[in-house]
């Protein structure tokens, strides 16, 4: 199996946030466990994208932990990222996988295991699954909350790290860690969080429990 950071971190760059801000705050606490996705508002610019990420990249460097781009392939490539993902309305995996070239990082999206198969067969290193749970801080109109019973029933068809995703809290962790989840991915759970620090160490105790 990949040999992948068990703690995703998504830009959060909505208005009022500073998503540099808080990775400066995970990365002393998360090192080579994080993995940063630095994903940017549709309405954001290539350029805008390219400098994010560029920064991404720099910051993570010295810990070892990774960066990947999300939807936007041309940018992960442009900044020498470790990988990028791409989502079910962006390009298809193996077409993504051409892209990014046979040793790069790819995930994918899944909620279910025949599309989860899929994507494994078409080239992705990790799934991200779900939402697991109810959230109302990141994308509107998202599909129902598949639990951990949903992660469950993907992760036991692929054999690759399944990433759960949709309001992880460190609360509910461990039920997503029994049900199989290699890892999970976070937005609010730092981004809003009063102290990120903290939260990530939480978060990573929760992992390793």
């Amino acid at each position: 199996m990949l040999s992948l950071g068990r703690l995703h971190l998504i830009t959060d760059t909505r208005p009022g946030r500073d998503p540099l801000a808080v990775l400066r705050a995970v990365l002393p606490v998360a090192g080579a466990d994080l993995v940063v996705q630095v994903r940017v508002e549709d309405d954001a610019t290539d350029r805008e994208a390219y400098e994010l990420a560029c920064r991404v990249t720099e910051a993570c460097r010295p810990y070892g932990a990774r960066c990947l781009v999300n939807d936007r392939l041309h940018v992960a490539l442009a900044v020498d990222a470790a990988g990028g993902h791409v989502g079910a309305d962006d390009l298809p995996v193996a077409a993504a996988r051409r892209v990014l070239g046979p040793d790069a990082v790819l995930g994918a999206t899944a909620r279910e295991p025949v599309s989860a198969g899929a994507a494994v067969d078409a080239g992705a290193s990790y799934l991200g699954v779900g939402p697991c749970h109810a959230t109302t801080t990141t994308k509107p109109g998202l599909p129902d909350p598949i639990g951990p019973e949903g992660i469950r029933a993907v992760a036991e068809a692929v054999s690759v790290p399944v990433i759960a995703i949709g309001g992880v809290t460190a609360a509910t962790v461990p039920a997503l860690r029994a049900a199989g989840a290699y890892g999970v991915a976070v937005v609010g759970a730092l981004s809003l969080a009063a102290d990120p620090a903290h939260a990530t160490a939480e978060l990573l105790r929760a992992l390793t429990r």
